[in-house]
């Protein structure tokens, strides 16, 4: 029995009965977390059905410059940037100094051309992670009692995004039920609905991610100032005799005529009225002597008469 299981018979009947399995591509690591300029590798296998050298090639699809992908290896070298810092071990690429130029998603793809399927791939993303670094704060100074106040603070280069916690006297604010503020740890925005004298203090922010030690910015002695009500009502007072001051002065002008549309031209109405009235006595006088003004009566033509004599 034991002589029939080790004929060579056996094991071809054997092979031609366990089905063969095409090419398939896989990855242990899809992603890829590394700090900036520390190695990596992107991890690419692969087993084929008949093809005992298949091609290989590694492709960068997202994060390029163009929208069309590039080649990271192609025909059994490395291109651009890979080229003098990364090697190939079987399918796998470890590359080193890592930055944040190489962030980004990466396809490795095995091609078989005898086996079945004759194409696999697996794709593979690298996020190089960035420390935080100093953030930049807003935050005022002096500040009335009952004011609505927003503090900002603002990190834009840490990979991932940093997240943020702000400190009044060097003690970490912490949202709860009563507390007149809230805070945003993902935008950096800590805001008092109402700020009293009780939030006087020294406020600063830090940002923090997992890829290095947090950073913080220089803080600033806030200060709650009351409100001047008698400065206040000062100042209204003021205001209000201005107007009134104002509103008599215009009254006055009025009264006395300033405001006339016939001041200035009094004179001149005046003038115009006489030579209207001269115009009218001369237009009267005309009208008088052209009713007095008879015409001589016409001489009837009679026939001439010879009636004297006389002699030279």
């Amino acid at each position: 029995m034991e002589h029939l299981f080790t004929s060579p018979l056996v094991f071809v009947i054997l092979l031609q009965i366990v089905p063969s399995v095409p090419v398939s591509v896989f990855t242990t690591a899809p992603i890829v977390e590394v700090r900036e300029n520390k190695d990596a590798e992107l991890s690419c296998e692969f087993k084929t059905e008949r093809d005992e050298h298949p091609r290989i090639e590694w492709k960068k699809t997202r994060g390029t410059r163009s929208s069309s992908p590039d080649f990271v290896y192609f025909e059994g070298e490395f291109r651009k940037s890979f080229k003098g810092r990364a090697h190939m071990d079987g399918a796998t690429i470890k590359l080193k100094r890592v930055t944040q130029e190489d962030a980004g998603e990466y396809r490795c793809e095995v091609s078989a051309a005898t086996d079945t399927v004759q194409l696999g791939e697996a794709n593979i993303t690298i996020i190089v992670l960035v420390p935080p670094q100093t953030p930049s704060c807003e935050i005022p100074s002096r500040v009335l009692t009952g004011a609505v106040v927003e503090m900002h603070c603002r990190e834009p280069h840490g990979v991932p995004a940093a997240t943020y916690t702000w400190y009044k006297d060097n003690k970490a604010l912490r949202p709860s039920f009563n507390a007149t503020y809230t805070i945003n740890p993902h935008t950096g925005v800590l805001m008092f609905t109402s700020v009293t004298k009780a939030d006087t203090g020294q406020y600063h922010c830090e940002a923090r991610n997992k890829a290095g030690p947090p950073k913080s910015c220089e803080g600033v002695h806030v200060k709650i100032d009351d409100l001047n009500v008698p400065a206040i009502i000062a100042g209204v007072v003021v205001v209000c005799l201005v107007i009134a001051l104002c509103v008599f002065g215009a009254c006055y002008a009025h009264r006395h005529g300033f405001f006339s549309r016939h001041r200035g031209r009094s004179f001149w109405i005046t003038q115009c009225q006489g030579a209207a009235h001269i115009s009218r006595q001369n237009l009267n006088r005309t009208e008088d002597m052209n009713t007095r003004y008879s015409p001589p009566p016409e001489e009837k033509q009679q026939d001439f008469k010879h009636t004297h004599s006389f002699m030279l």
